[in-house]
C-alpha cells in the first residue's frame, strides 16, 4: 500500500486557553497549543500534513499482541 500525504492551509485564528483554533477553507480545527510552534501567532498561515506510517502501525499492532499474550498467559 503506498502512504498518501494531505497537506492543507490554516490560518490561526486564536488561541483559547491551552488550545489553538486554525480555520481552513471550509473547516475549523482544535489542537492543543502546545503543538503550535511558539513563534506562531494569531493571523499566521500554518500548512497542515497528515500522512500515514504503516511502520509505526506495524510496530504498535505487534507490541499490543505481545501485551495482550503476556496478560492472557498470566492467568
Amino acid at each position: 500500500m503506498i502512504d498518501e500525504n494531505k497537506t492543507t492551509i490554516f490560518t490561526l485564528d486564536r488561541f483559547e486557553e491551552s488550545k489553538a483554533v486554525l480555520i481552513g477553507e471550509k473547516e475549523e480545527i482544535i489542537l492543543p497549543k502546545k503543538i503550535i510552534p511558539k513563534a506562531i501567532q494569531e493571523g499566521d498561515i500554518l500548512h497542515l500534513t497528515i500522512s500515514s506510517d504503516e511502520a509505526e502501525t506495524s510496530k504498535r499492532e505487534s507490541t499490543a499482541k505481545e501485551l495482550l499474550n503476556e496478560i492472557l498467559k498470566g492467568k
